[in-house]
């Protein structure tokens, strides 16, 4: 599904949407569950794009949902992975996911990756901006493309309205802190996991936090 010229959502993860930038260099933006993957590949290549030219991966934060098949597309694309140093561990296995997150880690093992960079605010990572912004989980992160906005889980949509992400956050206060924290930054599309992609316009102000 086509954003702006060069963002897309790929179809094949609706529901946990994974973006590709084709931008300075292609940036794939999370990864999708991990029986989104075959869907993942066969809608890449229709899109006619080389695994290879792929040259970032980065994940908005740690959760199944989102890391599904980073290892499989690392492995695939050769290109680097990136997280937030203090979702790494989650995602390495290294730590346990919180609550009812431990159980879906359980029953949904997925391949864990090799080598991960941790954003540090200094790197160049294409032409995208990392703004930490935690409350989901400790290292959530969104990622800003021109004027569009990739959310992760800080917000859904539903019925063209945005709202805070509602489930399983790691702490909501500091989630609500991290949406007022860049509603000064401008960006016209609102590209999160869950929901569709919706122009801004007043919907960022007029959430209920």
């Amino acid at each position: 599904m086509k954003i702006t010229d060069n963002v897309y959502a790929l179809d094949a993860t609706k529901g946990a949407y994974a973006y590709i930038i084709l931008g300075k260099e292609m940036i794939l933006v999370d990864t999708g569950l991990r029986w989104q993957g075959k869907g993942i590949l066969k809608e890449l290549a229709a899109m006619n794009i080389n695994l290879e030219d792929i040259k970032h991966i980065v994940l908005t934060h740690h959760d199944l949902d989102h890391v599904g098949n980073a290892a499989m597309l690392q492995r695939l694309t050769g290109a680097k992975l990136w997280a937030d140093s203090k979702d790494i561990p989650y995602i390495k296995g290294d730590r346990k996911r919180p609550g009812i997150k431990r159980i879906f880690s359980i029953i949904n093992k997925i391949e864990k990756p090799e080598e991960i960079y941790a954003y540090n605010g200094d790197e160049k990572i294409g032409d995208i901006e990392i703004m930490p912004t935690p409350g989901h989980t400790p290292g959530h992160v969104c990622i800003l493309y021109k004027d569009v906005l990739f959310a992760g889980d800080l917000v859904k949509t539903k019925k063209e309205k945005i709202e805070p992400y509602p489930n399983m956050n790691w702490d909501e206060a500091i989630l609500k802190n991290s949406i007022k924290s860049i509603s000064h930054i401008p960006f016209k599309w609102v590209c999160p996991a869950h929901g569709m992609p919706v122009e801004r316009g007043h919907k960022w102000e007029a959430m209920q936090l």
